[in-house]
């Protein structure tokens, strides 16, 4: 599966910054984490969704199917509580504008931007993908549908849709950057941290800065310059050439290996007790498989 190339590598971390930003230019889903969390006030409350979207992806990806399960009544119950008026106007939305999280309006726009982040940055930091694949990718994610109430078919199936929804979206007028998005986002982006780790947190900001819409990168008012790009593409690079030598136990998510780890024993005992039979079987619920989990 296309899902577990992707999801394997550690590195795509770095795309959680783009598409926390992204998704916090809907005014809607700025109010409901601005109002619901504490992620714009305290680091705890940034590690805490960051932590939970790691988990949620990993056990989806590469889980049982309890597992997977047991996410889905995490995530709901999270966002079942997630629900008010706007307090004031923001962009196109009036004060009083009600917002749920369990809107599938919202949860498309997280999805689409978290789907579209992977990918920008497993090409720029691990390799080529074909649009074979990236539209794959598309249709594997678009299984969460199932978990999350989202009607059937709303996602995106191909990265041309994909693309063609985020474009539609920015035209919109529903996607502005607010005041309290602003707030949150120079929280993700300019953390307080130690001078020693200052180094590792430009090269969390190079993508996260960069790989923005760059409308979306003015309207939050991140200063970006050629010198910048520069540093972007040869960091991406530098990171692209060291990852074929970094060893899988550094470079792959511990639920990656043992998920593969489980696979080829699974093959191994097929073959043994009828060669003829292929090795793709497994009892896993994969990110995107099409299986009732309820």
């Amino acid at each position: 599966m296309v899902t577990w190339e992707i999801h394997r590598e550690i590195v795509l971390v770095l795309a959680w910054g783009r598409a926390v930003l992204l998704q916090f230019a809907h005014p809607l889903i700025a109010a409901g984490v601005g109002d619901h969390s504490a992620f714009g006030t305290e680091c705890w409350g940034r590690l805490r969704r960051l932590e939970r979207t790691l988990d949620a992806m990993l056990r989806l990806t590469f889980g049982t199917a309890e597992e997977a399960r047991g996410i889905a009544r995490r995530i709901n119950a999270i966002h079942d509580r997630v629900h008010e008026c706007l307090r004031e106007a923001a962009g196109i939305f009036p004060a009083g504008t009600t917002y749920s999280a369990r809107d599938p309006a919202l949860l498309r726009w997280v999805h689409g931007t978290l789907i579209e982040s992977h990918l920008i940055v497993y090409e720029l930091y691990v390799g080529p993908l074909t649009v074979e694949k990236k539209d794959r990718y598309c249709v594997e994610a678009s299984g969460v549908e199932q978990f999350l109430g989202i009607p059937e078919g709303a996602l995106p199936r191909s990265f041309a849709e994909l693309g063609e929804y985020r474009d539609r979206m920015l035209a919109s007028g529903e996607i502005v950057v607010t005041e309290r998005a602003r707030a949150i986002a120079r929280a993700v982006v300019v953390p307080p941290v130690p001078r020693l780790a200052r180094p590792g947190l430009r090269l969390i900001q190079l993508p996260t800065i960069g790989l923005l819409p760059p409308a979306i990168r003015e309207a939050y008012g991140f200063p970006w310059s050629p010198r910048d790009e520069l540093a972007l593409y040869r960091s991406a690079r530098a990171i692209r050439a060291l990852l074929p030598l970094v060893p899988s136990l550094v470079r792959e998510w511990p639920a990656a290996r043992a998920a593969g780890a489980a696979r080829r024993g699974r093959s191994a005992r097929h073959l043994d007790e009828d060669p003829r039979r292929s090795s793709g079987g497994s009892d896993r619920l994969r990110y995107g498989r099409q299986r009732e989990v309820s």
